[in-house]
């Protein structure tokens, strides 16, 4: 005798704000019907539409907060929320792991840029090309390090705990919105870490690295840094003037 097949249900959802993105055009900003099989977890169902799990912050079912190992009833009703920066719902059931005491950051290997800027601005942000989206997981799990991707994918893992999608924009619209999510502001500092390996950066006697600077910076520069960990030398040349345009563009919207 042949076994019944599944019973499906359904269900109303609707997502609010920058969660939009992750969805179809039809399924954009309005309330649309969903199926789904019986003893569904939602968020199963919620990243089965797109949307990372590290990119919710609230879950309301009929009214109610719920949590992600909430089973999917027919005909519930689900509203999707992702962060709020200034609504309080501090007595709902928020479903983003707690902030962690320390910022630090593990990039994925599409975001060489942003990681060049973040350090600029004194963010810890480690980065290897050679890491797979497994090293990435295990290396933020172990330092207590947000994942920041591009990848969809990768942040829908379900041993992700802290993990921040980049939304398209510029380099420095992507940055601003860590920052603003995070509101780490005051955490910025300025050239304090090396752009290549992500240490801490110290200042050193132009005396005591006076072979190592070209014979024209001499003349116009005084002020120098050096890396702790691969000893690359700094200095205000033209690079990093360049580069200030960018950050001035970040912490100016920022100020």
């Amino acid at each position: 005798m042949e076994s019944a097949p599944p019973t499906m249900l359904k269900a109303t959802f609707r997502f609010y704000e920058e969660l939009n993105e992750f969805l179809p055009t039809h399924r954009k900003k309005t309330d649309f019907e969903a199926a789904f099989k019986e003893k569904r977890s939602i968020k199963d169902m919620l990243e089965s539409m797109g949307v990372p799990h590290t990119e919710i912050d609230l879950i309301l079912v009929n009214g109610i907060s719920v949590d992600f190992a909430y089973t999917l009833q027919n005909n519930d009703r689900v509203s999707v929320y992702p962060t709020f920066e200034a609504l309080n719902i501090e007595n709902l059931t928020r479903l983003r792991k707690i902030p962690l005491r320390r910022n630090r950051f593990i990039a994925d290997i599409n975001l060489g840029d942003i990681v060049k800027y973040m350090r600029a601005l004194g963010f810890d942000i480690f980065y290897d090309t050679a890491f797979t989206n497994r090293d990435i997981i295990a290396l933020s799990n172990k330092e207590n390090r947000i994942i920041l991707s591009k990848n969809k994918k990768l942040l829908k893992f379900k041993d992700v705990s802290h993990g921040i999608y980049l939304y398209p924009g510029t380099t420095a619209e992507q940055i601003r919105r860590v920052i603003d999510r995070l509101d780490i502001k005051n955490e910025i500092k300025l050239f304090s870490r090396c752009l290549r390996c992500n240490a801490l950066l110290v200042p050193v006697a132009k005396e005591a690295v006076l072979d190592r600077i070209p014979p024209k910076t001499r003349q116009f520069c005084h002020a120098y840094t050096r890396c702790l960990a691969c000893d690359k030398l700094y200095w205000r040349g033209t690079h990093l003037i360049h580069m200030e345009k960018v950050l001035k563009r970040i912490i100016g919207d920022l100020s």
